[in-house]
């Protein structure tokens, strides 16, 4: 590749701009031909596993050196990263950090061959108005920007890229646009194709649509890839009228990734009910199943879910971390206070806990991590899921399987011989379960178990709508954790703003405060999305059944008394709790209001 960006050049722009001193400017030009000599070896070793070998860079360099800089009092790592985005603004030329999530697939992969954008390291990112903009690591290279310019009959405006973002942006995208077109050659044939519920075709058999075909094989790999980095919860990989679309969930919000052939999209959930076990030709029923991910740092777990929709069939794909699956309770998001009531809960030799709210709030993640600190060789821990969400080696689970009438219930009652000290129901959805749980509890077993309520108090009514005896509830229920989750202000864009009580008031926040407070929100950058968050954290409300609260029950007092009563022994209530957050600069008063309900 031919440069116009010397080494010279760029640590003139870094002297120029006191990132690096004039020793260091020295030091590196004397010996800038080890520092070659040693990443040419590096670069052969890793061409001998991928295929391809790029040049070493000025960037690359100076970034080997493992220089410091100071950056508001503190000495931060000169990286590749740095390197370039200093070397950008001493050009006058825009620095982009790659998110592939703002980018057009088509845009990327169809405007430059792959093998050109490799040799020449250097990819459009974006076209608008005859405009194309191009992400290089060399914007001088003016030979470059001519040949582009001719291949593509548009005007070129550079931006400078790092080398490790445009390489890794070349594979993901031109892998999986090549999957994806080379299965479409394969797999078209000349159909019409209304979708399932409008459709005339012509069958295939399943050799027509062999699950182990290469192209899509590696499309699915790219797929399960980019979710893993993106730190996905779910994919959905959903099926319309003439193509097929993937979104992602992340922090609880879905996004729009890839669109694909109606006849890829096929052969990609074929491909993924293979990997889960799943009945390939079984197409008019909902299917579950698992596939076991081996990733590059750690071994992740997929929970699959089929099922038929208007256009053909849909796959959500659960993806479940045990990182985040198992967690110090510490780093769930307790109070100081709720985590001392919860913890006291747990160290109960006997009794219910009950932790409750809508899908997705996080229930699961906060029974696994309470079941790890109480997992020790002492005590036998039973679980009893649907489905198995991580598969644990301390614990003891059991999947339910209502087709061998294997269902909560009925396991409650054989597991009792295995002489368990705790027991994890993965849900109490009926009255015979919620009689066995009972039962269990009675017999002297530490239950755990969800519910699906608004609030911790209304526990209590969901289960005397089930039909258990007020005295069973109150000689049995120890407490209840009623919970939400909250997207977290992104650390790497936050910035501080003030409001006063009355402006909170106005939005809907409670405070009794008039004064000014400073707040915190994410302005928005690559590490986020441009959402303003990274990450979720747990808001709780915890509710422990003492005796009053037990008189209360066996007399069926309501449930808004109930936690009036509660709330003046110290209960934190969900919204109360998610302003504490808001105040501590950990949320925002769009999540408070998103996620929590105001007190009445």
């Amino acid at each position: 590749m031919k440069q116009g960006l010397t080494l010279n050049h760029v640590c003139d722009i870094l002297l120029q701009r006191n990132i690096i001193t004039s020793e260091q400017h020295q030091r590196i030009l004397a010996e800038k031909d080890q520092q070659i000599k040693r990443l040419e070896k590096i670069n052969e070793i890793s061409a001998n596993g991928s295929g391809t070998r790029y040049d070493v860079l000025p960037s690359d360099i100076v970034a080997a050196f493992n220089l410091t800089f100071q950056h508001d009092g503190m000495e931060a790592p000169l990286n590749e990263e740095k390197v370039m985005r200093e070397v950008a603004a001493g050009l006058g030329i825009p620095f982009k950090k790659i998110d592939p999530l703002e980018l057009d697939l088509e845009v990327v992969t169809k405007t430059l061959p792959k093998n050109f954008a490799i040799k020449n390291l250097a990819v459009p990112i974006s076209r608008d108005s005859g405009e194309l903009k191009i992400a290089m690591v060399d914007p001088l290279n003016e030979e470059l920007i001519r040949d582009i310019m001719r291949v593509s009959s548009l005007k070129i405006s550079p931006v400078v890229s790092t080398k490790s973002d445009i390489i890794k942006l070349i594979r993901e995208f031109y892998g999986f646009k090549r999957s994806i077109v080379l299965a479409e050659q394969e797999l078209v044939s000349p159909l019409v194709d209304l979708g399932n519920l409008e459709q005339y075709s012509k069958l295939k058999s399943v050799s027509e649509i062999e699950s182990t075909d290469k192209h899509i094989k590696n499309a699915v790999e790219y797929l399960f890839h980019y979710a893993l980095e993106q730190r996905a919860s779910d994919i959905h990989i959903e099926p319309k009228r003439d193509m097929g679309i993937v979104r992602l969930r992340i922090d609880g919000i879905l996004h729009n990734i890839y669109t694909m052939p109606r006849v890829v999209h096929n052969a990609v959930i074929s491909r993924i009910k293979a990997l889960s076990r799943l009945n390939i030709a079984e197409k008019r029923r909902p299917q579950d199943g698992r596939i076991k991910l081996q990733g590059e740092e750690r071994d992740v777990e997929s929970r699959v879910s089929t099922i038929p929709v208007a256009f053909g069939e849909k796959a959500v794909l659960r993806i479940l971390n045990s990182s985040i699956l198992f967690q110090d309770l510490e780093e769930l998001g307790f109070s100081s206070y709720d985590l001392i009531r919860f913890r006291n809960f747990l160290e109960q030799p006997h009794g219910i806990i009950l932790v409750t709210g809508p899908t997705g709030s996080g229930k699961t993640t906060t029974l696994y991590s309470a079941l790890r600190s109480l997992s020790t060789p002492e005590n036998n821990i039973t679980t009893v899921e649907d489905p198995i969400e991580m598969v644990c080696e301390d614990f003891n689970q059991i999947a339910v399987q209502p087709a061998v009438d294997i269902t909560f219930s009925s396991i409650l009652r054989n597991i009792l011989r295995q002489d368990p000290d705790i027991i994890m129901v993965g849900e109490i959805r009926d009255a015979e379960t919620a009689h066995q749980a009972i039962q269990a509890a009675l017999t002297g077993h530490l239950v755990l178990s969800t519910l699906h309520t608004n609030d911790a108090a209304s526990s209590v009514t969901r289960l005397l709508d089930l039909g258990v005896e007020p005295f069973l509830i109150s000689s049995t229920l120890l407490g209840v954790v009623a919970q939400r989750l909250v997207r977290t202000v992104c650390p790497h864009c936050a910035e501080t703003y003030s409001l006063s009580g009355a402006d909170l008031w106005s939005l809907g926040i409670d405070v009794s405060f008039k004064h000014e407070v400073e707040l915190k929100r994410g302005k928005g950058c690559r590490f986020c999305r441009q959402t303003g968050y990274y990450g979720r954290q747990g808001v709780f409300e915890v509710l422990p059944v003492d005796d009053e609260i037990k008189k209360m029950i066996d007399e069926k007092i309501p449930a808004e008394a109930i936690k009036k009563q509660a709330c003046q022994k110290g209960m934190k209530p969900l919204r109360e709790n998610a302003v504490a957050k808001l105040l501590k600069g950990a949320t925002t008063y769009h999540e408070v209001l998103r996620c929590t309900a105001k007190e009445s």
